[in-house]
């Protein structure tokens, strides 16, 4: 008998004992666990800034964690040996709540500057019930959470999340459905990421900046930006309070996307120009 994935828009049927497409959960016992539950395969103490989150406590530092595992299959994405790896095919660690949360307690001793824990590199949101239970710690301790995430995920995942999650940066990978498809996402990706956005965007606890890509030749009109744009800014209706930080960012070659060069510095300046006819807060990055 099947069991259905809810925890993104791609509700896999897995069989009993299936991976699911992330291939971070599997069917057990008639329910979808998270497998990479405390696998931790990177561990840094980062930047902020390095998130990117431009206008949440500059200056100070976050211990960054990530597992195994993703929800999409982006071509040019930098952490493809863990974002699409499983279990198998990379090292990894157990690492508790507990232990996570003690690790940076022992950085902040040390240096003041470190705030709380950065929840990065792999999909953090195919694992949920990880980032849920080291940020309820986090919280008891003083820290702060910062959520790095595609957004690929359905809202009850979100709702596990509320009240944890101080910042977001999410990346709004293009704003067009076929974009999407080029990512691997599932139908109805784009909403969903939207979906995620308008949901962060709705707290007025989570500070929320979002991120996109310039690829060339496939989201660099000043057209598609400047409707991303136009609707992150229709998410600040209403907020009383700062509109969305916005990050447009240079392209590099990478993975399985070689056929083409870096993002034109110039290109990037432009969409950014875009951008800012309806948003006050938008950055370069990679230039």
């Amino acid at each position: 008998m099947s069991t259905t994935c809810t925890a993104c828009p791609r509700h896999c049927r897995l069989a009993p004992g299936q991976l699911g497409f992330c291939r971070a959960r599997r069917a057990r016992d008639g329910v979808v666990v998270a497998e990479n539950y405390g696998r931790v395969t990177s561990l840094a103490l980062d930047p902020i800034e390095k998130k990117p989150l431009a206008r949440f406590m500059p200056g100070t530092f976050v211990v960054s964690v990530g597992s195994y595992g993703c929800n999409l299959r982006c071509p040019f994405c930098q952490n493809a040996d863990i974002s699409h790896a499983g279990e198998a095919d990379i090292p990894w660690r157990d690492v508790s709540p507990e232990e996570l949360v003690g690790l940076t307690i022992d950085a902040r001793a040390r240096d003041k500057r470190v705030t709380g824990i950065a929840y990065t590199y792999n999909e953090p949101l195919v694992g949920w019930e990880y980032v849920r239970d080291c940020a309820r710690l986090a919280h008891e301790h003083g820290l702060v959470n910062v959520l790095v995430s595609n957004g690929c995920a359905e809202a009850h995942v979100l709702d596990e999340l509320a009240g944890l999650i101080d910042a977001a940066n999410i990346d709004l990978k293009g704003f067009t459905d076929a974009f999407y498809d080029t990512c691997g996402g599932a139908p109805g990706a784009l909403e969903r990421v939207k979906g995620t956005i308008a949901h962060l965007a709705a707290d007025p606890a989570c500070h929320l900046e979002v991120t996109t890509l310039i690829v060339p030749g496939m989201n660099d009109t000043d057209d598609e930006i400047d409707a991303a744009a136009r609707w992150l800014a229709s998410r600040d209706e209403g907020r009383g309070r700062e509109s969305i930080t916005y990050h447009i960012t240079r392209f590099f070659p990478r993975w399985h996307m070689t056929d083409r060069g870096p993002t034109p510095v110039e290109t990037v300046y432009h969409l950014a120009d875009v951008a800012r006819r309806h948003l006050e807060h938008v950055y370069t990055g990679n230039c």
